[in-house]
């Protein structure tokens, strides 16, 4: 079976580079899966949660926003502003994180739209990241 060859880069490090089945991300017109021989495609990534399969096993992160190419030859550039690996978030960190975005987006509601959507943007990261600590989490029980 063909396999993807993914490399997903933020500004501080490579994340994860490595052959996989398909590839499951947020972009602004909703989830893709991306699977091999898919077309060509240049698209904007949205903060939700990716999934990378391969043979039979899943890695979850959270994502940022950034962008997402697709080129021929199954290479695949994801690059985002964060991406995190489920096992390398903290529920606790993230739910005092999550409380300062809820925060500064009230505050920001009184000021200008750029004020508000940056505020928006960054709660929308926390979410991510709180979902998938929480399926990390999860799976992490069910294998002891």
């Amino acid at each position: 079976m063909e396999k993807l060859h993914l490399k997903i880069v933020t500004p501080e490090r490579v994340v994860f580079e490595d052959s996989v089945d398909s590839i499951s991300v947020m972009t602004e017109n909703g989830e893709i899966t991306i699977l091999p021989n898919h077309i060509p495609l240049v698209t904007l990534l949205r903060a939700g949660e990716m999934r990378l399969k391969t043979n039979g096993s899943e890695l979850i992160l959270a994502v940022s926003t950034g962008l997402v190419e697709v080129r021929k030859g199954n290479q695949i550039i994801i690059l985002a502003d964060t991406a995190e690996r489920s096992e390398e978030l903290e529920l606790e960190e993230i739910e005092k994180a999550k409380i300062l975005a809820q925060k500064r987006l009230d505050e920001a509601k009184d000021k200008n739209e750029v004020a508000y959507a940056d505020a928006l943007v960054h709660l929308e990261r926390e979410l991510a990241r709180y979902k998938v600590a929480q399926k990390g989490k999860y799976r992490d029980v069910g294998k002891k």
